[in-house]
């Protein structure tokens, strides 16, 4: 097994690093960690890792060992020559009809039509888990992409140029952050406007080597929907954890920092269960 750490988020005081698991090329999780250095965030992000990986390990044993058990019990009865009890079905009984023609009631009414019920809706970044369409709020981000980027592209071009990099320094950030040196292989434009988000925080003068990288929304959602299964959380009880602590009724709704601190959230309630 290898591991991949990347650092999320940096501020003054308080980092936060994000450590992938791998089998060869077969992704095995992933955790979030917190701390005042890289390092005590980077621990704490592989510790849960670790802790993730060995509960997920003993799942598929005790499955075993209860169709194990239960095949035993079956060819135990069938050697004792007893008969394996049988499902109960339930008869629907019909309903008795009176002699009396007057006193019979017609069933010439049709049924009743229900109205369809609210389906859960997939949003642009890929999350179904927490989006209904019961009171849709509007995203905060445009759910598709623009036809023209060439104003993120020009102020792009200006905050590298007040950062101080050149076209080397821009192909070593880019490696780091989305692992490829060339803005123009940018598809998306929610990695296009992080990344623009990210330079206009860094300071004349940064380093290409480590500076931090921006927050890829679609890796952050993708990451609290791991969560959510694994906490095993109906839609309503993740869409009432999240408006109790941040006040939001969709995902969509949060900046990329309020989803990264909502997925720490979501890290401890894993811990403590």
């Amino acid at each position: 097994m290898r591991t991949h750490s990347q650092l999320c988020h940096v501020t003054s005081d308080r980092c936060v690093v994000l450590v992938e698991a791998y089998e060869g090329t077969t992704p095995l999780g992933s955790a979030l960690g917190e701390g005042g250095t890289a390092a005590e965030a980077e621990d704490q992000a592989l510790s849960r890792l670790r802790s993730r990986l060995a509960a997920s390990e003993t799942a598929p044993v005790e499955t075993a060992v209860n169709s194990s058990s239960q095949q035993s019990v079956a060819v135990g009865m069938q050697m004792a020559g007893t008969k394996q009890p049988e499902a109960i079905r339930r008869v629907a009984h019909s309903p008795q009809t009176s002699s009396d023609p007057a006193k019979q009631t017609p069933m010439t009414q049709p049924p009743s039509v229900q109205p369809p019920s609210a389906q859960p809706t997939g949003s642009a970044d890929g999350s179904t888990v927490l989006e209904s369409a019961i009171d849709p709020e509007p995203p905060s981000e445009s759910p598709t992409d623009p036809e023209d980027w060439s104003e993120e592209l020009t102020a792009i071009d200006l905050e590298l140029q007040r950062v101080g990099w050149d076209r080397d320094s821009e192909k070593i950030y880019l490696e780091r952050a989305f692992g490829h040196a060339s803005r123009h292989r940018l598809t998306r434009f929610s990695d296009l406007v992080a990344y623009l988000k990210r330079l206009r925080d860094l300071s004349a003068g940064s380093d290409p080597q480590h500076a931090a990288i921006p927050l890829r929304r679609s890796d952050l959602v993708a990451q609290g929907d791991e969560i959510l299964k694994r906490l095993d959380w109906s839609q309503q009880q993740a869409k009432d954890f999240l408006h109790h602590h941040v006040q939001a009724n969709s995902r969509q709704q949060l900046t990329d920092e309020q989803l990264l601190n909502f997925n720490m959230l979501l890290e401890e309630q894993l811990i403590n269960t």
